[in-house]
């Protein structure tokens, strides 16, 4: 038997108690690797045929939450953040390409803001990446994918603005 949800959850509560910060969230990503890592834990919370999003557990005082995602097929989303919260992406099976973004202009006034990409990376299984607030990112799944995600807040009750990509500028 894998190490119990429960179990996950209060160790990742614990790292962000004793460390918040920075610190905290990246020893969160690090127990992230250790669970992509135990087969049993894959197996009983993020199984084939996990739907795109099932909240496993929500922290009633912190606040943050353990996601599982599955993807049948491609899929991709344009430039984000997660507006006042982290995200934690723990790549379970498949591969996800993730680009960062710069930010070039903020939303304003109904209108979304723009991002130029600076790079793209592959997830694979068993990596696990952390989002600070305010970092914009997008991933693209091409095939089935699934995914141990964990946001500081639920993002289903936060409003997000939209960014689109746009080109670099010319040099002058």
């Amino acid at each position: 038997m894998g190490i119990p949800l429960e179990q996950f959850a209060a160790r990742c509560r614990e790292a962000l108690m004793a460390h918040p910060g920075p610190e905290g969230r990246q020893r969160v990503c690090a127990l992230v690797k250790e669970a992509l890592r135990d087969p049993a834990f894959v197996a009983a919370y993020i199984p084939e045929g996990t739907p795109e999003r099932k909240v496993l557990y929500e922290d009633p005082e912190l606040g943050f939450a353990i996601l599982a995602h599955g993807y049948a097929g491609p899929k991709g989303s344009p430039p984000h953040d997660h507006g006042p919260s982290w995200a934690i992406y723990g790549q379970v099976a498949g591969e996800t390409v993730m680009t960062d973004w710069e930010c070039v202009a903020r939303p304003a006034e109904g209108r979304p803001g723009k991002a130029r990409r600076l790079r793209d990376y592959v997830l694979r299984p068993g990596d696990a990446h952390l989002y600070e607030p305010g970092v914009l990112h997008s991933p693209r799944r091409d095939g089935p994918t699934r995914l141990l995600r964990i946001e500081g807040v639920n993002m289903e009750r936060v409003r997000r603005d939209p960014y689109e990509a746009v080109e670099a500028a010319p040099a002058a």
